[in-house]
């Protein structure tokens, strides 16, 4: 296969929404600690503290990050901060949301695509573009989500499976879609195997390299095993 460039990932268009009723409903509104419902002014506050806290996460260990980097960054005060988050970690949190809401645009790459033949490669190679550059952006995010995931963070752990859900749920249509009544495997099961491998190569490019194995050949690989598993091959049984 050849390397193409990576794939912009798709935004959903509103109306392949879900036709459920409280998505109709307008979200609530977004409150500073007090309960105060921020102005345009404190929003824009707000989000240059996330945009900050971002921009740090790559070059500074989530550890060893500190309020007072945050609040130099974006020009402001602890005080301020303070106002918008109750701490650090509720900050990494804001943060991690607002990268598994832009995750789930993945979807699109999914859901409706064809699955058979040269077009299904070609869907599993823009879905594994898509996820490897969407790993790359959010890096240092994605990172803190794993790491406190691990720890046993329930918040990290529930913001990641929001991320992968939805990937795992659609891909699991599809795989049921093609194979119908030949599934010799749980779609969910498939489903959710391919979509946790993707993290975890996409974020392993550095131990790859290291092993003298070339990411493009991990690339291939993984497309390989999305077509693969979507289209369930036969595998011979154990006598």
């Amino acid at each position: 296969m050849t390397r193409r460039p990576a794939t912009t990932i798709a935004t959903v268009p509103k109306s392949d929404a879900p036709s459920n009723p409280r998505s109709k409903r307008s979200a609530p509104p977004l409150r500073a600690v007090d309960g105060r419902v921020p102005g345009r002014r404190g929003l824009a506050t707000r989000q240059r503290l996330l945009d900050c806290t971002i921009e740090l996460l790559s070059s500074t260990p989530y550890r060893d990050l500190k309020v007072t980097d945050i609040t130099r960054a974006a020009g402001t005060s602890p005080a301020t901060f303070y106002q918008y988050f109750v701490d650090l970690e509720t900050v990494l949190l804001a943060v991690a949301e607002r990268t598994a809401e832009e995750g789930q645009a993945l979807v699109a790459l999914i859901a409706g695509q064809p699955w058979k033949g040269a077009a299904g490669v070609a869907s599993a190679e823009r879905l594994v573009d898509a996820f490897i550059e969407f790993w790359r952006t959010h890096r240092p995010t994605l990172r803190v989500i794993d790491l406190l995931s691990t720890e046993g963070d329930k918040r990290f752990r529930h913001t990641r499976v929001l991320m992968l859900n939805g990937m795992t749920k659609a891909l699991a249509a599809e795989i049921e879609a093609v194979q119908g009544k030949d599934c010799e495997v749980d779609p969910m099961a498939m489903a959710g195997s391919l979509i946790g491998m993707l993290p975890q190569m996409a974020g392993h490019q550095g131990g790859f390299e290291a092993w003298d194995i070339s990411f493009a050949h991990v690339r291939d690989a993984m497309i390989r095993l999305i077509y693969w598993g979507v289209n369930g091959p036969k595998v011979p049984r154990p006598r």
